[in-house]
């Protein structure tokens, strides 16, 4: 299926920058599909055949969701509606699919909002999404038109959420099942990468940046977004356990120290574009993701997280190659 899904990306590649590396990707793509063993995966794949083909859907711009019209009578959105909600947990959102919303864990166009303040020229572009999740930003830059779109994902669940759009959508943007460090290096190829909430989960945030850099083509763009915390250029928080009750968060360093990293390592025209608290509004538990968010990661007075750190925070940077 994963095959199947990635089969006109290969041929898509043709004439882009990216072509001279399409054998090395296709073949470390086909490596990890071919590993690919999780119990659940056939309930999901299950899930995704479920949903109904349709002649005429109308894919909405604006805000705050990916907003899909249905125009077809022959169309059961019943059975779209019963397909998504078994593809629970939706971390990232929202989407309107018909009559049926994906009130998503995270209101990811507050996010997108911010960004909007700095997003470069996408049109003709090709664009990188490190870490893409069920896609809600690639649906957002596919209306800048770019030439080629192409997302970065593990999460098997994410990247079938990320087909249940699609498959109506048509953006003919794709997501490889890949790891960030499972790509090609030194490829060169992409005009502008995104990596947002990726850096903190790095053992090695230094490394991701140099892969990042590595990625973009000279006098590209990164945009880069990412958990920090207040200080100076010496400031960087280690947490000793876990982090608002995340267990992978390696190093949260200040917006300064953070942007000496990128110096060091070679961006130019380095430029802060937003720092943000993450508030309640923005990441909370709804019937699409009904485990626990960020309220309960937090102390009783939301003044700091259960660990005793400061609350999260995010910083936006735009930097180029």
């Amino acid at each position: 299926m994963f095959n199947e899904r990635l089969a006109n990306l290969w041929s898509n590649l043709v004439d882009t920058s990216i072509e001279p590396h399409a054998a090395e990707l296709r073949k470390v793509t086909e490596s990890a599909i071919a590993q690919i063993n999780q119990g659940d995966l056939s309930k999901w794949l299950h899930t995704y055949d479920q949903l109904p083909e349709s002649k005429n859907v109308q894919i909405l711009a604006g805000n705050p969701a990916i907003t899909l019209r249905f125009n077809d009578s022959e169309c059961d959105t019943s059975l779209i509606d019963a397909s998504v909600r078994a593809l629970h947990p939706w971390r990232k959102g929202p989407f309107l699919m018909g009559n049926t919303y994906i009130d998503a864990e995270w209101r990811s166009d507050f996010k997108w909002n911010r960004l909007l303040k700095a997003l470069p020229d996408l049109k003709n572009r090709t664009v990188l999404d490190v870490g893409c999740g069920n896609g809600y930003y690639m649906f957002r830059m596919a209306e800048h038109q770019p030439r080629l779109l192409l997302g970065v994902e593990p999460g098997l669940l994410q990247n079938i959420q990320f087909w249940s759009i699609e498959k109506y959508a048509q953006t003919q943007s794709y997501v490889l099942p890949l790891k960030v460090q499972d790509m090609p290096v030194n490829m060169s190829s992409f005009d502008v990468v995104f990596s947002m909430g990726i850096l903190y989960h790095r053992k090695s945030p230094m490394e991701h940046l140099e892969q990042l850099k590595g990625f973009i083509s000279q006098g590209g763009t990164l945009i880069l977004e990412t958990l920090i915390v207040e200080g100076d250029e010496l400031t960087c928080l280690v947490p000793e356990g876990r982090y608002a009750q995340m267990r992978n968060v390696w190093f949260l360093p200040s917006t300064k120290m953070l942007c000496l990293w990128l110096k060091k390592i070679g961006f130019k025209k380095i430029e802060v574009i937003d720092e943000s608290v993450t508030t309640v509004e923005e990441q909370r538990t709804t019937e699409w993701m009904q485990f626990h968010s960020l309220a309960e990661f937090l102390s009783d007075d939301m003044q700091s997280t259960k660990e005793g750190y400061a609350p999260p925070k995010r910083v936006i940077i735009s930097c180029q190659k």
